[in-house]
């Protein structure tokens, strides 16, 4: 207990503060030269260490602690200034190497001596620094605080939206947020801690005028000739002060380079490399400017056509397509899906020609998943693609939510396709393509009012809405307009999973079928065994099975409808008439999908006259004497529909009709072609607990076409 209560002391724990401690201390005691060389030469060393951090950071939370460390080692250099000062002021008469080697190197080694070229490049650095480097960065971390504060909103209700959505665990969505405090918390800090190397850049300026013209008091006043004192202390106050700089520059360029990591999201050198050289044709381009400059009389003609060589060569190279195995397809982790990006052959690969490359050839996948070549890095795991992993939880979320499994997509490149196109193939026939814009997020208006944004503008693939390809340092921006932004897997993944919904009816087969009553039958054998084949037949099951997913109804609990289907079946074989009687036991379901935020269903309702003419249509086709339904009516009825959307969209709740339960079919028909947008429920598919609102009569605009009609 005392061992929890009082953990053992490290001694970083101790040092660090202590350190923290000598180097306020050191601005009023003395230092002897001997320790200022150290401690200048650590101070040198600790900026490079942290400029290169910040070089091989891909986001900036990874370097969280880099306000506090800009503080400790502005801390540091302005103690050190201070230190310096004192030695310079009090022994610069003694000779230039009073303020340590460290001083002394750079205020002759470096700039040989020449006091005025040692100033103007103390000045130039200065300026650099505090004029250039510290300004722009200063006004990134504003502006990345502000729209991070701005965004935070937004954010922790997509986090609570996947919660409620059941994409996340209680233990990721506490992480996610955790992270989004950290976010805000870091952009507010870098705030403060780039006014710390503003001020320091000032510091340096006036430690340097004051060592000047206090040095050349101080040494007129103990003897030393004017043009002595000038050149010893001009010496030793430059040296000073590069030796100053020369961090202070390291720092103000690792904090411009932390706050811009979020337009990046990658270490420098793979961002040089997948993008100021991903476009052949400007690469090309430069070279010919560059081999034309090389042929100007007077230019250094070696340099210029060396390099244009050298880029020419990397225009020349073809497009990566990194692959992720070493076969023409590759499963990827067992739930990831398949994934190919071609192969020239190998050990195991068939002949062309051959009886296996034939029967190969046969093959059909039910999913497939093509990319152009400039989207194929999106499946390569090593690269930092995210597409398979994106895939593999695809087919877990619609397993809980339409209780199917998903057959594994296969995922392969094709040359026939744009660089950025992807196309999506049902059993070998498309239904649907899309495409990515190189080096580009997709920022969505889920509202359609949302304020302009800079970017060109394009149709969101899976719902049609509005959106924009902007460029990745305009994220927060773009988040803080009220813009969703996603990356291109996520595009290509949410695309496809929609698909999958819409379809799920044509993934299942006999074979599926019998793997999820087989799966039900260690629970329940009985249950099964009085169903199949005792009462149906598997093809009954699934011809039911496929109406409840065409219409989006999961079928997860496979027990309620083997229940039913063994009470029912006695009473019909025909699979629609059992889908509906099926619907209504999952009553409890539906209810659960369609019921708002407020525990109402918010719905469309048959006008009594509508209802009485579908019920006349429906008797008279069943009686073989026509009974058709006049076209002008059904087109009033959806264009009426169509209408109600915008209510709908008002309230936020999924449009829905609901209709008596023996027209839901043929309701649920019409609409199916006319307003898909809509799903169809009975009366007694919804709980009587629940309160029921009337968004709207449908058919009342009607009642002048169905007395024409009569």
């Amino acid at each position: 207990m005392d061992s929890v209560n009082n953990p053992p002391v490290r001694i970083r724990d101790i040092g660090v503060p202590l350190g923290i401690i000598g180097i306020v201390l050191m601005m009023v005691m003395p230092v002897p030269p001997i320790l200022l060389d150290v401690l200048l030469t650590f101070s040198v060393a600790l900026s490079i260490i942290i400029f290169l951090t910040a070089l091989f950071i891909q986001d900036a939370l990874e370097f969280s602690a880099f306000p506090t460390i800009v503080l400790v080692a502005t801390l540091l250099r302005l103690s050190l200034n201070v230190a310096s000062t004192r030695l310079i002021l009090l022994h610069g008469d003694e000779g230039s190497n009073v303020a340590g080697q460290m001083i002394e190197a750079f205020g002759h080694f470096v700039v040989g001596g020449q006091i005025v070229v040692g100033l103007v490049v103390f000045l130039i650095l200065v300026v650099i620094n505090f004029v250039v480097i510290t300004k722009g960065a200063g006004r990134i971390a504003e502006v990345a605080a502000r729209f991070t504060l701005d965004a935070m909103p937004g954010k922790q209700m997509a986090v609570d939206a996947d919660l409620s959505a059941g994409n996340l665990t209680n233990e990721q969505a506490r992480k996610r947020r955790k992270a989004l405090e950290q976010e805000a918390d870091f952009y507010g800090a870098m705030d403060g801690a780039s006014k710390f190397v503003q001020g320091d850049a000032v510091a340096g300026l006036l430690i340097t005028g004051i060592n000047l013209v206090g040095g050349l008091i101080i040494g007129v006043a103990r003897g030393m000739e004017l043009s002595k004192a000038a050149e010893t202390f001009s010496v030793l106050s430059v040296g000073d002060a590069l030796v100053s700089q020369i961090p202070a520059l390291l720092i103000s360029s690792a904090a411009g380079i932390v706050v811009t990591r979020s337009a990046a999201g990658e270490q420098i050198a793979d961002t040089f490399i997948t993008q100021l050289l991903a476009r052949p044709r400007a690469v090309a381009l430069t070279a010919g400017i560059v081999a034309a400059l090389g042929l100007v009389p007077g230019m250094p003609t070696l340099p210029l056509l060396g390099f244009a060589g050298m880029l020419a060569y990397i225009a020349r190279r073809p497009p990566s397509a990194t692959t992720t195995s070493d076969s023409d397809s590759a499963t990827a982790s067992g739930t990831s899906g398949s994934a190919s990006v071609g192969s020239d052959g190998g050990p195991g690969v068939p002949k062309p020609g051959s009886a296996e490359d034939v029967d190969k050839a046969l093959g059909l996948d039910v999913l497939t998943l093509e990319l152009g070549y400039e989207l194929v890095h999106l499946v390569d795991v090593a690269a930092g693609g995210t597409l398979l992993d994106r895939v593999g939880s695809l087919r877990r979320e619609i397993a809980r939510e339409l209780g199917i499994v998903v057959p594994s997509a296969h995922i392969c490149d094709n040359l026939e396709l744009q660089p950025g196109q992807y196309r999506i193939l049902f059993s070998g026939s498309p239904i649907a393509q899309g495409s990515c814009m190189n080096g580009r997020l997709l920022a969505i208006d889920p509202t359609g009012n949302a304020p302009p944004l800079e970017g060109d503008a394009t149709t969101e693939p899976t719902f049609g809405m509005p959106a924009r390809w902007i460029l990745p340092r305009d994220r927060d921006m773009a988040e803080a307009l009220g813009y969703t932004v996603v990356d291109h897997a996520t595009v290509m993944a949410t695309h496809f999973g929609e698909l999958i919904r819409n379809n799920a009816h044509r993934l299942i087969g006999r074979q599926e079928v019998q793997h999820l009553i087989d799966l039900l039958a260690k629970k329940y054998p009985k249950l099964v065994d009085d169903v199949v084949p005792t009462l149906l037949t598997l093809g009954d099951v699934l011809r039911v099975l496929r109406n409840l997913l065409r219409e989006r109804v999961s079928v997860r609990d496979l027990r309620t409808i083997m229940e039913a289907l063994a009470d029912l079946s006695e009473q019909t074989k025909d699979s629609e008439q059992l889908t509906e009687l099926v619907r209504e036991r999952l009553a409890t379901q539906i209810t659960a999908t369609v019921k708002g935020s407020d525990g109402s269903v918010a719905a469309l309702a048959l006008d009594p006259r509508l209802e009485d003419a579908l019920r006349t249509s429906l008797r008279e086709i069943a009686q073989g004497i026509g009974g058709a339904l006049d076209p002008k009516l059904l087109n009033d009825i959806a264009q009426q529909a169509e209408a109600a959307l915008l209510k709908f969209a008002a309230l936020s709740v999924a449009p829905i009709v609901i209709a008596p339960p023996d027209l839901r079919r043929y309701v649920r028909a019409i609409f199916e072609h006319k307003v898909p947008q809509y799903a169809v429920v009975s009366f007694r598919e919804v709980e009587p607990a629940v309160p029921l609102r009337v968004v709207e009569s449908l058919g009342r605009g009607a009642v002048h076409a169905l007395g024409q009609a009569a």
